[in-house]
């Protein structure tokens, strides 16, 4: 059964929300502040920890800061409706996904279930098999695993999405709608910021090409292209 650990300080909200994913046969651990959620997520026993930015001792943001200093686990931030400089703060330090509150159990649902499907290995992914190459990036699909001139680029479960799409459509470009589909397993929303941020951070672990040019090109009203060498 899959574990989920659900930080929060809001009780009613939790019980609510544990309740439904229970039912929905997820094992749920509840912790209340920023520091448990820490500890928590660190002993490696759940697949996804859902965040909340606004949590005492110690606040969502800091909290994940230091579960990305050491964890590549799935992490889905809780935040406030149109509190957009947290939800991008969020982003840019390694958050998989948002939810804004006051959110439903079933939307908090589809969005665990988005990110873990994308985040499971298929099976026999222990098997080495030939890796997708694009110039200097090669990408070992079924184990989700990525390397940059040979160095291992340390990528979020969204960001290895987001690039692997970039590189099966290398040359061509890819819409915003369809790494957000793709990627995020949901149609983009005006004004979402989702896709800019993580391309931008998966940018910045790149570097640029040898003649100076991004790895990832945006096109102009179009999406964005993984630039062939």
């Amino acid at each position: 059964m899959t574990k989920v650990l659900l930080a929060d300080d809001d009780v009613e909200l939790v019980d609510m929300l544990r309740e439904y994913l229970e039912r929905e046969d997820y094992v749920v651990t509840v912790v209340h502040d920023g520091a448990q959620a820490v500890s928590e997520a660190l002993t490696g026993h759940h697949a996804i920890v859902v965040l909340d930015i606004m949590m005492p001792h110690m606040n969502g943001i800091e909290a994940l800061r230091r579960i990305r200093a050491q964890s590549r686990m799935p992490v889905l931030m809780l935040t406030a409706k149109g509190d957009d400089v947290d939800r991008i703060i969020g982003l840019e330090l390694g958050a998989d996904d948002y939810v804004p509150k006051p959110c439903t159990p079933r939307e908090l649902l589809a969005r665990i279930r988005a990110i873990l499907r994308r985040t499971q290995s298929a099976p026999g992914s222990d098997v080495q098999v030939l890796p997708l190459v694009i110039g200097a990036l090669s990408i070992w699909q079924s184990q989700r695993r990525a390397e940059w001139s040979g160095q291992p680029l340390e990528l979020t479960s969204t960001e290895f999405t987001l690039l692997e799409i970039l590189a099966r459509n290398a040359g061509r470009t890819v819409s915003k709608n369809d790494l957000s589909e793709q990627g995020l397993g949901r149609p983009l929303t005006r004004f979402d910021r989702n896709i800019d941020v993580h391309l931008s951070s998966i940018r910045q672990k790149l570097g640029p090409l040898t003649d100076g040019r991004a790895v990832i090109q945006t096109v102009y009203r179009q999406g964005y292209m993984l630039t062939k060498e």
